[in-house]
């Protein structure tokens, strides 16, 4: 099968040629006719050239006769029945020599007055100094060669009898290449064409060796006069130097196009390559073309160096015909190369998926501890793969054997990240108490960036020396199919958002993100697993101890007391004036002890927020939480919405409930209804409030509303003593909410993580207008 119009040389633009010089194009057409004599004006002019809708130039248009002859090229293969006597082939062996002849041959070399093709002048420093780093290159590559694999010496005589003899017969150059297939037809492509070149190789590298030994050899300068070669030397660096540039420019182009012919058919041959992907590639038809023009090339510039060595400047092409070769060659080239790409793509896309089946594997099965898991995640040339952070110190996997391990997986920007300060927190904490139960376990930092330069790795060694952790050693050790696993939407789906993935004692992954869980309940998540989760979560209830913990010691004493504790927060300072006295007063008309604790608002600007906590204290309207705790108290409420929401939506997916009107957001929890409320008030800058005692039910309200319950005290104060505090607050709090006109709620969640199609919202329970916003805060 002929290469396409869009393949094919153009000779429209070239320089013009007089009508007493003879085209080439025995060397750049097939023919089937064979031209009547030796006599070189018997070439014909070249063929017309057309320009492709690019304004590139492209070879025409290949008549009937040259796709018949192609038919021909293909019905010479008999590689499928190849004898059992057929000399075996050493593609690899024969390429390295054949590459060493040609650098040897065209590199820049001075031998007295006799210049080797391709050179220039270079002076003698330079020139000794290049001259000994390429020598000893070449040196290394034919030691590379075994010694004991076969020469098919008697194929490259007879190939080298057809390349050189028949030239001198008058034969034209299809005829000596089709017979030259034949020579090598039980062959297969690629050796046919690895057979042809070997053998031209070596009478080009002959030629040369006695012209670089002539001077330095004394047999070398008796068969060089007498093959005339200073006069064919001194002719090289004249009136041939074109000539020359274009030979050599045409001998590298075929050694190109045969490696990449070499490689092709290699690379069809790999197993990845099923049957049909093989078929959606043109490669099978385009290999005989390639292989056709190629060794036809070599047939071509053979006859150029028997005219330059032999015959004469007479006898010699001209340089733009094998130009016009080399640029038929250099779009086969193209063609092949673009092939071979996207079958190199199919095989790597299909050997990563594979190595990623086997990763994922081996991270989801237990074993008999975490060794072979923690090697398949970080590993780099047998070098420990780990850094020691507290000791400061290259370390191996080894000292994570059967601990529970967890993955901190960042960007370069972690020292910022809410996920950092939880992580670190903890790890303080088991600093503090490392024989403890709950401390046996270790934090691995993975530091994952798209593109690595050498300013992020500088900034990745500080933060590394800065942890007390452990860390990899370098980020090297994390191969790029791991990485792949890690950023797959369906494994752990790293995005940007730091995650905290937990690997048991054996092995195996047992949750993708355990930093909500670790938020919410400290230390007693340990061993940070799924199952720890759903367990704690079935423990909880919607209650003051779930939503305080130990954000500060007042409130530990406070709920071991019994006391009432409010929360409430916002910016508003007329409310917060208003509400503390009424809350206040109520207390004491109620006779209970209530404390109230200030907890600010969710997101809130520092400055602002800092001036109302220090008229509340100034004014001693309430206890103040101080401010770094405000801010921790909001991300373990975030948190509480992650890990609970995700906990009643791996319920629901589990009993096959969880549908596309999303189900879960109306699911009646209450203990994900409280969180959604609170969230709700944090989003807003008006107050609110919720009192409760520790382990018993709370009451819950936007600041307007509760104020109002609070003022009108009176109308509930019988049932408050018939059913208690909070339940009578409860039950007034719902006729406010009836008789009230209307409201306005909105509710800000983090875009990673959960985030359902609809949220009910947290006073009326009607579903919520959804919204994007884009939110850019330096405060």
């Amino acid at each position: 099968m002929a290469y396409l119009p869009q393949n094919q040389v153009n000779f429209q633009n070239s320089a013009p040629v007089p009508q007493n010089t003879y085209a080439a194009q025995n060397a750049l057409v097939p023919q089937n006719k064979a031209p009547s004599s030796l006599r070189r004006d018997n070439y014909r002019k070249p063929p017309y050239q057309q320009l492709g809708r690019d304004g590139h130039r492209q070879l025409s248009t290949l008549t009937s006769d040259d796709s018949g002859l192609i038919t021909q090229v293909m019905d010479t293969d008999r590689s499928h029945d190849r004898p059992y006597d057929a000399t075996p082939v050493s593609l690899k062996h024969i390429l390295q020599a054949v590459d060493v002849i040609f650098s040897r041959v065209t590199k820049p070399d001075v031998h007295a007055n006799l210049l080797v093709p391709g050179s220039a002048v270079v002076p003698t420093g330079a020139h000794t100094e290049a001259l000994e780093h390429h020598e000893k290159a070449l040196l290394a590559s034919l030691s590379s060669l075994h010694d004991n694999y076969e020469i098919p010496v008697s194929l490259f005589n007879a190939i080298s009898c057809e390349i050189f003899c028949k030239w001198m017969s008058g034969q034209d150059a299809n005829k000596t290449t089709m017979d030259i297939l034949h020579i090598v037809q039980n062959y297969d492509w690629d050796e046919k064409v690895v057979l042809a070149l070997g053998a031209f190789s070596v009478k080009d590298g002959e030629f040369w060796l006695v012209a670089q030994l002539y001077n330095t050899n004394v047999l070398a300068k008796a068969v060089g006069t007498l093959r005339q070669l200073p006069e064919i030397l001194e002719r090289t660096n004249t009136v041939l130097k074109s000539k020359f540039d274009a030979y050599n420019n045409l001998v590298n182009t075929v050694f190109k196009v045969t490696k990449c012919i070499v490689q092709l058919q290699e690379v069809r041959r790999d197993p990845h390559l099923t049957p049909e992907l093989k078929s959606t590639t043109s490669s099978t038809a385009h290999i005989p073309t390639a292989v056709y023009w190629t060794i036809r090339s070599i047939v071509i510039a053979a006859s150029q160096l028997l005219g330059i060595t032999g015959m004469g400047p007479d006898h010699v092409t001209e340089a733009w015909e094998l130009s016009s070769l080399s640029h038929k060659l250099e779009n086969i080239h193209s063609h092949l190369q673009e092939t071979l790409n996207r079958l190199y793509d199919i095989i790597q896309r299909k050997k990563d998926d594979e190595a990623l089946a086997a990763i994922a594997y081996i991270l989801e099965t237990p074993h008999i501890d975490n060794t072979k898991t923690l090697r398949v995640l970080f590993y780099k040339d047998d070098q420990p793969a780990l850094y020691d952070g507290y000791n400061k110190r290259r370390v191996d996997v080894d000292v994570l054997k059967r601990k529970v391990v967890i993955l901190f997986l960042s960007d370069l920007n972690v020292a910022q990240e809410n996920e950092y300060m939880i992580a670190d927190q903890m790890y303080s904490e088991k600093r503090q108490f490392p024989t403890r139960p709950e401390s046996q376990y270790e934090i691995v930092w993975v530091p994952i960036e798209d593109n690595w330069t050498e300013a992020k790795y500088q900034q990745f060694e500080t933060l590394r020396n800065g942890m007390e952790w452990y860390s990899v050693y370098h980020p090297s050790v994390v191969s790029p199919t791991v990485i792949r696993y890690i950023r797959k939407q369906d494994k752990w789906n790293f995005v940007k958002k730091p995650l905290l993935v937990v690997m048991d004692p054996q092995g195996k992954i047992v949750h993708t993100n355990a930093v909500h869980m670790m938020c919410v309940f400290g230390s007693a998540a340990y061993p940070f697993t799924n199952n720890r989760e759903k367990l704690l979560w079935e423990e909880e209830k919607w209650r003051i101890e779930l939503l305080a913990d130990s954000l500060d010691q007042n409130l530990v004493t406070w709920i071991h007391e019994g006391k009432y504790i409010c929360l409430y927060g916002g910016e508003d300072i007329t409310w917060i004036r208003e509400f503390t006295r009424a809350a206040k007063s109520v207390a004491l008309e109620a006779g209970i002890q209530l404390e109230l604790l200030y907890v600010g608002k969710s997101k809130a600007k520092e400055q602002k927020l800092k001036s109302i906590m220090r008229m509340i204290e100034e004014e001693k309207l309430s206890h103040v939480l101080h401010w770094n705790l405000i801010w921790f108290f909001w991300i373990r409420l975030e948190s509480m919405w992650q890990s609970k929401g995700q906990q009643l939506k791996n319920e629901l997916l589990s009993s096959s409930q969880l549908s596309t009107t999303d189900s879960f957001s109306l699911r009646n929890d209450p203990v994900l209804k409280g969180i959604i409320s609170l969230l709700s008030f944090g989003s807003t800058e008006r107050g609110w409030a919720v009192i409760g005692t520790g382990s018993a039910d709370m009451s819950k309200a936007n600041g307007e509303h509760m104020l109002r319950s609070l003022k009108e005290y009176s109308a509930w104060e019988l049932k408050r003593r018939e059913l208690g505090f909070t339940p009578a607050l409860n039950d007034y709090l719902a006729g406010v909410y009836k008789s009230a006109p209307h409201h306005c709620t909105s509710l800000m969640l983090p875009a990673t993580g959960l985030m359902p199609e609809t949220v009910a919202c947290a006073e009326c329970g009607r579903l919520m207008e959804r919204y994007t916003m884009f939110r850019c805060c330096t405060d």
